[in-house]
């Protein structure tokens, strides 16, 4: 077999470009190092400490549920028991970034790539791309969830058919994704409580998005979040609020999209920490620390 390759972001003096990879391969299990186990170790035990309070309860009881544990990166094929069992996903691995309609294909097939490498302990506190421990930690345990897993099923088949469409839908999916999958809040048991995966696997976005004054929590709306801007480089300037899983799930796969995306055509991109009086605000952010530029 194969070894598989650790396909990353190449640095330029444009900064970090994204280096896609189509390939998906075996975990090589056996291959992780001691340093390497430790790493997940490591943020494992930071984030398991950090998140109870913090995360939503489905995401606590899931991860428990897989049996994830400090001990040792997991292997995938035990984790896809408990998926097979229970929605029906399965975990397949990769090499690094997928292209976007590959990766649509994968979350519409119900499997969800996971990067089979861990970031090197000099990336422990940030990393630009998706490692292992994003992938695995960060969103794994919510597709144990029938409806999450659902929404991110149907994501998927609508991202294989906005691909058709050209490339403003794509990125109001684009910003769909990372204002619910990846940077996500929830009301849980009355109090917001975090969903996004970005912000599971990150010991500093976990604090700043609950405790900062600085960023905005919005009520979530679905044209204007496929609307907005966001951050790649820093802590997000607005975060999204939901109510529950099945309002993000009838909000986004029950419409039809078409007519959406005909809506949105030619629309102007919305600033990262905009507020508007139509807006459902739950805070309105200072806009401490925030750089004047750089939403993408």
């Amino acid at each position: 077999m194969t070894t598989p390759r650790r396909v990353e972001s190449r640095l330029t003096d444009q900064g970090c470009v994204p280096v896609y990879t189509t390939a998906v391969v075996e975990q090589p299990w056996g291959d992780y190092t001691p340093i390497e186990h430790d790493t997940w170790a490591r943020l494992f035990r930071r984030q398991a400490e950090l998140l109870p309070g913090r995360a939503c309860q489905a995401f606590l009881d899931n991860l428990s549920a897989m049996g994830m544990d400090a001990r040792r990166i997991p292997r995938f094929r035990d984790l896809d028991a408990h998926l097979r069992r229970t929605t029906g996903w399965r975990l397949v691995g990769v090499e690094g970034l997928l292209p976007e309609l590959d990766f649509f294909r994968h979350l519409e097939a119900r499997e969800f790539p996971v990067t089979w490498w861990i970031r090197r302990p000099e990336q422990f506190d940030y990393i630009s791309e998706p490692d292992l421990f994003h992938d695995l930690f960060g969103h794994v345990p919510l597709l144990m969830d029938p409806v999450f897993a659902d929404y991110m099923q149907a994501y998927g088949a609508g991202g294989v058919r906005a691909a058709t469409f050209g490339g403003e839908p794509l990125a109001n999916l684009t910003r769909l994704y990372w204002y619910t999958v990846e940077f996500g809040l929830i009301r849980d048991a009355g109090c917001l409580r975090i969903y996004g995966s970005g912000i599971l696997s990150s010991k500093g976005e976990s604090l700043y998005c609950l405790d900062s004054p600085a960023p905005n929590r919005l009520g979530f709306d679905l044209a204007r979040v496929m609307r907005t801007r966001y951050r790649i480089d820093t802590y997000q300037k607005t975060y999204f609020v939901v109510d529950s899983f099945q309002q993000l799930f009838d909000a986004t796969v029950k419409p039809d999209f078409g007519p959406i995306y005909y809506g949105l055509k030619g629309a102007e991109a919305i600033a990262a920490g905009a507020v508007f009086d139509t807006d459902t605000v739950i805070q309105r952010g200072t806009g401490e620390g925030w750089l004047a530029d750089g939403d993408v």
